[in-house]
C-alpha cells in the first residue's frame, strides 16, 4: 500500500510492528524480506517517486577538509535512493577487510567474511547479478579468450567485479512494495526526530514532517535507520532533546569515521607489445564482469598497506583527465539525467566488435580504501533546513597511510611489469616524491559514504553491535554502509545489501521468538 503523507490529516498516528526509515537500497531490500509476513511494516521515504529539487535541497550541507562532492547531489532523496545514479559495480569485501590490522588504526569488524557469505549469495538476485563467483579461474574457464597479465599472483593478484544492469531499486521494486498487503509505504515522510523514553533507552515514536506543513507520529516495536551514512548520523545527532549528545552517542562516536574510496588516475602503463587487455575493460551497461589488479592479503600484511585495486583504461593521448569532483553535477536531478543519458547512448550504440582494438598505453586508475579516522566525521551545522532539521557538515580528512599505500601499490605493479617483460609503469607527478603527503586536485572519490555509525562490540568504540543494533537502545537498528567499520576496496552496494539481509534475519528472530514447549 502506498500513501502520500502530504494527503493525511496533520498529526496522524501511524502504527506498525517494524518501521524502516529510508527507501534506498538498504530500506527496500529490508522491506522486501517482510512481504507476506503477519507483521505490519511501515516504510518511510522522505521524497516521492521522482527526483525533485526541493527534496534534494533538504540534503544540502557544508563540507570542510579534503574537498568533496556537493552533498545535495551525491545522495538522492527519493524512492530507490542513490541507486538512481548508480553505475552497478559489485564485488565482495575481502577476508582481510574484516580483520583487525595492527597497521590500520581502528580496523576490525566484530564479524568475519564468513558471516556474510550466505547473504552475499542472497543479495545477487536483488541486484540482478550473475553467479556468486569471484574467483578468476571460474571466469577464465568460461571464456578462454580472457588473458590475465603475467604477474606473480603472490605479488599482484586479481579482484573480480560483476556489474548490475544497474538495478534501479525505485523502478524495479516499486510495484512489489506498493502491492504488498502488509507493507505501508509513506512518501514525503521525512523523519526529523526520534523520541525515546525518559531514560533515552527505548524508541517510543518518530516524528515525520513534509514541505506541505504536515506533521505525523509513527509508533512501532522496532525501528531501523536505513538512510545513507550522512543522514543516519544526522538524525541520531539531531535527536538530542532527551539525550543532549544525540542517540547512540554516549561516547561521541556517532558521525565519526566517515570513509570513502579514494579514486584517482595514478600512473600509466606502457606495453612493449600492444594488447586489448579485454579481461580488464569495462563498458557502461554492457560489461557483466571484469578484473582489476590488487595486492594479495599476505603482501598487504608484509608491506603494511591498505587494500586497493587498479583498473586499466585504454589511453590514446598523453594527458590526465579532469578530477571527478570538478565534473560532478551540483544537483540530484542532473546526476540522474547524466546516467540516464549514458545508459540510453550505450544501449543504442554499436554492438561489441569481435576483435577489440589493441593499445600500447593504458591509464592506471586507483580505488583505495580510506583508513578509519575519527577526525573524518559528520557533525550538525547551525543552519536548519526547511523542516527545521540542522543541516549536516562533512569534514573529510585523510591520513598519510592512504598515499603511502597507493605509492606502494604501483611500486609492485611496476616491478612486476618489468620482471615479466611486459613494459614500464610511469607514476603521475604527485606520487613521485615519497616525502610529499599532499593530495592533488585530481583526487576524487566514489561517492561511497561509509562509517559514521560503525559496528563494534563495545559502545566505547562504535555505535552499533554485530547485529546492527544501536548500543543501549534495544529497539533501534541501523541498516546500510554507515555500519561499516572499514571500507575495503570494493564498492559498498553488494555488501550493504548483504548486511541488510543478515539484519532482517535477526529482526525476524526478535519478532518471531521460538515457541516454548512444556513437558
Amino acid at each position: 500500500m502506498h500513501i502520500d503523507a502530504r494527503t493525511l490529516e496533520t498529526h496522524s498516528l501511524i502504527e506498525g510492528d517494524l518501521c524502516i526509515i529510508g527507501a534506498g537500497a538498504a530500506g527496500i531490500s529490508l522491506a522486501l524480506e517482510w512481504q507476506n509476513t503477519p507483521h505490519r511494516v511501515i516504510l518511510l521515504e522522505g521524497g516521492g517517486f521522482e527526483v525533485e529539487a526541493a527534496m534534494q535541497e533538504l540534503y544540502r550541507g557544508n563540507t570542510t577538509g579534503q574537498r568533496y562532492y556537493p552533498l545535495q547531489s551525491s545522495r538522492l532523496h527519493y524512492f530507490g535512493g542513490t541507486t538512481g545514479h548508480w553505475a552497478g559495480f559489485c564485488s565482495t569485501f575481502d577476508p582481510i577487510d574484516f580483520q583487525r590490522r595492527d597497521w590500520v588504526p581502528n580496523s576490525g569488524w566484530p564479524i568475519g567474511r564468513e558471516a556474510l557469505d550466505p547473504y552475499y549469495a542472497r543479495a545477487h538476485p536483488l541486484l540482478d547479478l550473475g553467479p556468486y563467483e569471484y574467483d578468476l579461474r571460474y571466469w577464465l574457464d568460461k571464456d578462454p579468450s580472457l588473458t590475465p597479465l603475467p604477474f606473480d599472483e603472490q605479488m599482484v593478484t586479481h579482484k573480480i567485479w560483476q556489474f548490475s544492469p544497474p538495478t534501479r531499486f525505485g523502478t524495479k521494486y516499486r510495484d512489489a512494495i506498493v502491492n504488498a498487503k502488509n507493507i505501508q509505504l509513506y512518501t514525503y515522510a521525512n523523519v526529523t526526530r526520534l523520541d525515546t523514553d525518559e531514560q533515552g533507552r527505548h524508541i517510543r515514536q518518530v516524528t515525520v514532517k513534509n514541505l506541505a506543513g504536515k506533521e505525523h507520529t509513527v509508533r512501532a516495536r522496532y525501528f531501523v535507520l536505513a538512510g545513507c551514512a550522512i543522514q543516519n548520523a544526522r538524525l541520531l545527532l539531531a535527536s538530542n532533546h532527551q539525550v543532549p549528545n544525540g542517540l547512540g552517542n554516549d561516547y561521541d562516536k556517532v558521525g565519526r569515521y566517515f570513509m570513502e574510496h579514494l579514486e584517482v588516475t595514478s600512473a600509466d602503463l606502457f606495453l612493449t607489445t600492444p594488447a586489448s587487455n579485454q579481461l580488464y575493460l569495462w563498458q557502461y551497461f554492457v560489461t557483466r564482469m571484469r578484473a582489476e589488479l590488487a595486492i594479495p592479503e599476505q603482501k598487504q600484511k608484509e608491506l603494511k598497506i591498505l587494500n586497493g585495486t587498479v583498473s586499466l583504461w585504454p589511453k590514446t593521448e598523453d594527458k590526465q583527465p579532469p578530477a571527478m569532483i570538478d565534473t560532478f553535477p551540483d544537483s540530484g536531478e542532473a546526476t540522474v539525467r547524466k546516467w540516464e543519458l549514458r545508459e540510453q547512448n550505450y544501449k543504442k550504440g554499436d554492438p561489441p566488435k569481435a576483435a577489440l582494438p589493441r593499445y600500447n598505453m593504458f591509464s592506471l586508475f586507483t580505488r583505495m580504501e580510506q583508513a578509519p579516522n575519527p577526525a573524518s566525521r559528520v557533525t550538525l551545522d547551525r543552519e536548519q533546513d526547511a523542516l527545521g532539521m540542522p543541516r549536516a557538515t562533512l569534514h573529510w580528512e585523510l591520513t598519510p597511510l592512504e598515499k603511502r599505500s597507493i605509492r606502494t601499490l604501483y611500486d609492485l605493479i611496476g616491478q612486476q611489469a618489468g620482471l615479466a617483460g611486459l613494459g614500464r609503469v610511469r607514476l603521475v607527478d604527485w606520487l613521485r616524491d615519497k616525502q610529499d603527503t599532499s593530495w592533488p586536485e585530481t583526487l576524487g572519490a566514489g561517492w561511497h559514504h561509509m562509517g559514521t555509525t560503525r559496528m563494534h562490540q563495545s559502545p566505547k568504540e562504535g555505535v552499533v553491535d554485530a547485529n546492527c543494533r544501536v548500543h543501549g537502545i534495544p529497539n533501534l537498528f541501523v541498516a546500510g554502509s554507515s555500519c561499516f567499520p572499514t571500507g575495503g576496496a570494493a564498492n559498498p552496494t553488494l555488501t550493504l545489501v548483504a548486511l541488510t539481509l543478515r539484519l532482517s534475519d535477526h529482526l525476524k528472530q526478535l519478532l518471531n521468538p521460538p515457541t516454548r514447549t512444556t513437558a
